[in-house]
């Protein structure tokens, strides 16, 4: 059973600011790249999350506030619990596909990739089409 993951993105909708509401992620991040992963993901009907800087993986069914965490400001603490967040919700899928903008890879989500215990069941790719 495999998984299709991306990293948030700072784009997100302005409207819901402050306002307390709660959305899923499809409702909130509208970045371009992002929007497209998710739009994908649905029109292959395969399982997909989102990983959030601040609310670790993030399933499209689960509902958060907006927020805004910079990756840059990510401590150790929080990384610790960000990586324990993506080995517990993840750690059953057999394969975890990690899209991603090789160019534009933050160095928060290499060190993730590179330190989790799940890094032998991940696949990075880089095109759309590959979500199958």
């Amino acid at each position: 059973m495999g998984i299709y993951i991306t990293h948030c993105s700072a784009k997100k909708n302005d409207s819901l600011k402050h306002t307390g509401k709660k959305v899923t992620p499809d409702k909130l991040y509208t970045a371009t790249p992002t929007q497209r992963f998710m739009n994908k993901c649905k029109g292959r009907k395969v399982k997909w999350v989102i990983f959030s800087d601040l609310y670790g993986v993030w399933f499209p069914n689960v509902e958060h506030e907006w927020y805004e965490k910079d990756p840059n400001t990510v401590t150790e603490n929080e990384f610790r619990k960000l990586l324990k967040d993506f080995e517990q919700k993840l750690g059953d899928y057999d394969e975890i596909y990690f899209y991603h903008n090789p160019g534009r890879f933050h160095p928060l989500y290499k060190r993730l990739l590179k330190e989790t215990k799940l890094k032998d069941k991940i696949t990075l790719f880089s095109h759309l089409k590959e979500i199958v």
